[in-house]
Parts: C-alpha cells; sequence; structure tokens
C-alpha cells in the first residue's frame, strides 16, 4: 500500500481503532497534559454546576481542594453546607457563561462595577445579590448586610486568585440575561430567584463562540497577570440545559449550545497551549458511553459517569500511580448518592419559578 499522510499515525487518531475496537470502559480520549497535579496544590473550581462533581472527588481523593471563602468561626458543618460555603472555592455559585466570569474577575478587582445593586425577594422582600441570588438561602434583611457580605465575597475572590495553583473552570452555557444599562451578567433570569422581569430593563443574551472565547481569555489573562504560576484546566460541561428561550426546541438549542461551548475550548486551547483541556464532555457524549452515563432523567450525568471521568482525570493530571487512582474511586454508593443529590445547580429554579 502507498505511504499516505494517515499511514504513520497512531492508534488514538483512528475511530475504529481507539472506540469502535475497544470496550466502552477503555475508552480514553485523553493523550496528554502540559502539567501535574500534586496532592498538595491548591486546586480552586468554578463554572457550571458539574465542576462541583471534581470538586468533590478532589476532596474524597486527599487532594487539596481550595476553599478561599470559607464559613465564619463556629458555624456548623450542616449550616455551612445549606449557606452554600463549600459549593465551590467561593460563593460565587455557578458561573454559566465566560462572560459572567470575566465580570466576576473585573468586579473583585474594581475595575467594573455594575449600576445594578440589589434586587428584592418577591415573596418576603428580603434582599438579595442580583449575581448570586441563591447563595444565602435566607436573603439579607438590610441592603448594608447584602454589600457587606458581597465585598467580603470579592476579598474572597482576590484572594482565591492571587494563591491558587491550579483553576479548573467548567463552560457550561451560552443563553443568559443581561442588565441593558451596562451590559452587566446575571447568574439568572430576573424573576426567577429575585427581582422582576421588565424588558426595559433586562435582556436575553446568547453569546457566540468568538465571545466565549474573547471572554475566557480576558479573564485567565488577568489572571495571570495577577497570578502568573496558575494551572489552568478547561473542560465542558456534559450536562444538558435546562430550559431555553431560544424560539426551537430544547434539544436544538443543547446542541447548538454544547457545539458553540466545544468549539470555543478548541479555540482557547489552541490560542493558550498552556491551558489544558479535560474531555470530559467528549467521553460521557461519545456514542458507546451516551447511554450508560446518563441518569433517569438523561440530562444529568450518573454515578458511574462521573467515576469514569474522574478516573480519567486522575490518571493523567496527578502523579499517583494507575493502581491508586482507581482505588480512590472505590465510594461508598449510599455516601457517594448522598453527594449527587447536594449538587447545586442554580439554573433548576427555572422549573420551580
Amino acid at each position: 500500500m502507498a505511504d499516505n499522510p494517515y499511514s504513520s499515525l497512531p492508534d488514538h487518531r483512528f475511530w475504529r481503532k481507539a472506540v469502535t475496537g475497544l470496550p466502552p470502559f477503555a475508552i480514553d480520549p485523553l493523550i496528554e497534559t502540559p502539567f501535574k497535579i500534586a496532592r498538595e496544590d491548591r486546586v480552586a473550581t468554578a463554572g457550571s454546576c458539574f465542576a462541583q462533581e471534581i470538586a468533590h472527588r478532589l476532596q474524597t481523593s486527599g487532594y487539596t481542594y481550595y476553599l478561599a471563602e470559607k464559613p465564619p468561626e463556629g458555624m456548623s458543618p450542616e449550616e455551612a453546607l445549606r449557606r452554600n460555603y463549600s459549593m465551590y472555592s467561593c460563593r460565587y455559585g455557578n458561573m454559566y457563561t465566560t462572560a459572567q466570569f470575566r465580570q466576576l474577575v473585573e468586579r473583585a478587582y474594581g475595575a467594573y462595577t455594575p449600576s445594578l445593586d440589589y434586587w428584592n425577594r418577591p415573596e418576603d422582600g428580603r434582599f438579595v445579590d442580583p449575581f448570586r441570588p441563591r447563595i444565602e438561602p435566607d436573603g439579607y434583611e438590610t441592603v448594608e448586610e447584602m454589600r457587606a457580605d458581597r465585598e467580603q465575597h470579592l476579598a474572597a475572590v482576590r484572594h482565591m486568585i492571587e494563591t491558587m495553583d491550579v483553576f479548573v473552570f467548567t463552560f457550561g452555557h451560552t443563553e443568559t440575561w443581561r442588565h441593558k444599562p451596562d451590559g452587566a451578567i446575571l447568574q439568572l433570569a430576573p424573576g426567577v430567584a429575585g427581582g422582576a422581569w421588565d424588558p426595559d430593563v433586562y435582556e436575553f443574551y446568547n453569546m457566540t463562540v468568538s465571545e466565549v472565547v474573547r471572554d475566557f481569555l480576558a479573564a485567565i489573562d488577568r489572571i495571570r497577570e495577577i497570578n502568573p504560576k496558575v494551572r489552568i484546566v478547561l473542560s465542558v460541561s456534559p450536562v444538558g440545559i435546562i430550559a431555553t428561550y431560544e424560539d426551537r426546541h430544547v434539544v436544538v438549542s443543547n446542541t447548538a449550545i454544547k457545539s458553540i461551548l466545544r468549539a470555543a475550548a478548541d479555540e482557547v486551547t489552541r490560542a493558550r497551549p498552556n491551558i489544558a483541556y479535560f474531555p470530559s464532555y467528549d467521553l460521557v457524549t461519545v456514542s458507546p458511553n451516551a447511554g450508560r452515563f446518563y441518569r433517569d432523567d438523561t440530562r444529568r450525568i450518573n454515578p458511574h459517569g462521573i467515576d469514569r471521568t474522574m478516573k480519567m482525570f486522575f490518571d493523567h493530571f496527578t502523579d499517583k500511580a494507575r493502581e491508586e487512582a482507581i482505588k480512590s474511586l472505590k465510594v461508598d454508593v449510599v455516601a457517594e448518592a448522598e453527594a449527587n443529590a447536594r449538587i447545586v445547580c442554580d439554573e433548576e429554579a427555572i422549573e420551580s419559578a
């Protein structure tokens, strides 16, 4: 057979050899990583609710999950959990879009101050932060209390940025809502968890590939100016969207959103080769696995899918031997089910609003 450009390529470049010819548990789309993560490295997380799964497994596997915003001294673990102190490294809640992420970094360092200050909850009139309206489940009694908590939160974000060793961010969504006067990006649509829907004040915004890339790189480049040693891991959430505001079927929007985010992740890693792409989305959604890794709701990932995804993470990103990585993921089924039940997706409030 005559030589051609594909003649000498390794097996992982061919679908027949890397997918069809392997049992599903052996499919591993991660070939190499630009760095390793040690147990003592402070690993911070942010992004969509799938990032919480990574955080949970880091904690249960003996790695240093970095909590930069800690509960007040004397608060019980149960109360801290209820008030979302361990959801992410700081109490920002889910960051579904890169626009939201970029503005958080800008707000933390005083480069941007939104004109939108607070919302009131319609059910009781209590104050909430429009940029994380569900973070304090009881709301705030006064606007001053809310502002003080916000300042403490932004200080914690600065501390996290300046001291973290590894930052894991998960792309989750392109659809979002923004405040018309100055373009402030909201975590949830007005009226879902506070505030009131007014089309003269707020507008729907659906990000393009170039916008996702632009905002993520702007945020990461600013972070690296402050903390040049930080290592970045980027992934795309395989969790399906709750709802779409676009005038089309939710399946069509889900495909569009995940395609945009996956294309954006590819552009990001081409532009910044030292950003590591973790192919959680690719592993979960590849045809041999898609029917095995989703829960009955066909949207969220089941414990088996999380196990396999995180095994890939530990196999490639850590210095542990393969056997140690496997051992660390042999978790108690009941405990794992309880942990999965605690995963907080702010977007789910849409269905109950």
